[in-house]
C-alpha cells in the first residue's frame, strides 16, 4: 500500500443498475474509487451519497469495510451539485474521488466536472491508480485508449473521476454490510434542476448506414471500386416524366428508412 502524507478524501458514490438485469447495486466505478481510497493509508475518510437514504444497494458500499457512510438527503429531481459543493467545504475535503458517469438517471458524466469548477480545482479524468502524494502534489496515471497510461501531477486539493481500468474492489460482505451506519445529512436547501420544464419521449431509429467496404489491398480496393452490386429483386425504371422518376426514388428512400 502506498504511504501518502495526511489527506481528507471524499468519494462520492451513487447506486449503479446491473447491465443485466436492471437491479440496483453499488456502481462498479464509485466501488473503485472507493477501493482506491481505501489503500491510501493516513487518510481520513469520507463516503457521500446525494439522494435518498433508504436505497439498500447503499450497504453494499459500508460492506467493503466502511464504517460510516453519509447520505445527504435531497428530493428526487434536485441538483446534486450545490449540495455537494457546500458539504465538500464544510467538510474540508483534500481529494474528491468519483466515477466517470453514472449508471442510472440522466448518466451525463457533467458532475465531477461542474464539481471541479464550482469549487476551483483541478480536475483529471478517467483516473487508473494514484502513485504518490507528497508536498501538496498528486502522481496519477491516466487511462487512455487501447490500454495505454499517462502520468499527470497535479495540485491538490483537486477531483478524479476514477476509470473502469483502476483495481477491482473487494468483495462487499453482508455482515459489515449490515453494521454500518448510514448517517443521514439535511442540506439547507434543495436546488430544482431545469430536467423538471425537459420533454423525454422515445428515439427514433437512425437511417441505415451505407456498407463500407475493408480493403487492406490495392488490388481488393480496385475489385470492390470495379465490382458490380449484387441485384436483389430490383427493377429497372425508365420514367417517361420527371414526376415518375422523382416518386420512385422518394419510395425508395421512405422504404430504405431514409425519409420517414
Amino acid at each position: 500500500m502506498m504511504r501518502p502524507e495526511q489527506l481528507n478524501i471524499s468519494v462520492l458514490v451513487s447506486v449503479g443498475s446491473h447491465p443485466k438485469t436492471g437491479r440496483s447495486r453499488r456502481a462498479d466505478q464509485d466501488a473503485r474509487a472507493v477501493e482506491m481510497a481505501l489503500q491510501l493509508e493516513q487518510s481520513q475518510l469520507q463516503v457521500l451519497h446525494a439522494g435518498q437514504a433508504d436505497e439498500p444497494a447503499l450497504r453494499q458500499y459500508l460492506g467493503m469495510g466502511l464504517a460510516c457512510l453519509d447520505v445527504l438527503a435531497l428530493p428526487e429531481g434536485a441538483d446534486v451539485v450545490p449540495a455537494l459543493v457546500r458539504e465538500l467545504k464544510q467538510s474540508g475535503a483534500d481529494l474528491v474521488l468519483t466515477g466517470v458517469q453514472a449508471e442510472s438517471g440522466e448518466s451525463s458524466g457533467l458532475t465531477p466536472y461542474l464539481l471541479a469548477e464550482q469549487l476551483g480545482w483541478a480536475f483529471v479524468p478517467r483516473v487508473a491508480a494514484i502513485e504518490s502524494c507528497s508536498s501538496g502534489k498528486l502522481k496519477v496515471l491516466q487511462a487512455l485508449p487501447r490500454g495505454q497510461r499517462r502520468a499527470v501531477q497535479v495540485t491538490l486539493p483537486c477531483v478524479l473521476s476514477i476509470d473502469s481500468a483502476a483495481p477491482t474492489p473487494r468483495q462487499s460482505a453482508f455482515g459489515p454490510a449490515q453494521r454500518g451506519q448510514i448517517q443521514v445529512l439535511v442540506p439547507d436547501s434543495a436546488t430544482p434542476v431545469a430536467q423538471q420544464d425537459w420533454q423525454v419521449q422515445p428515439a427514433r431509429k437512425r437511417p441505415k448506414r451505407l456498407k463500407m467496404v475493408k480493403a487492406k489491398t490495392a488490388a481488393e480496393r480496385f475489385k470492390a471500386a470495379t465490382a458490380k452490386a449484387a441485384s436483389e429483386g430490383g427493377q429497372v425504371l425508365v420514367p417517361k416524366t420527371a414526376e415518375e422518376g422523382a416518386a420512385a426514388i422518394l419510395k425508395l428512400l421512405r422504404e430504405e428508412g431514409v425519409l420517414r
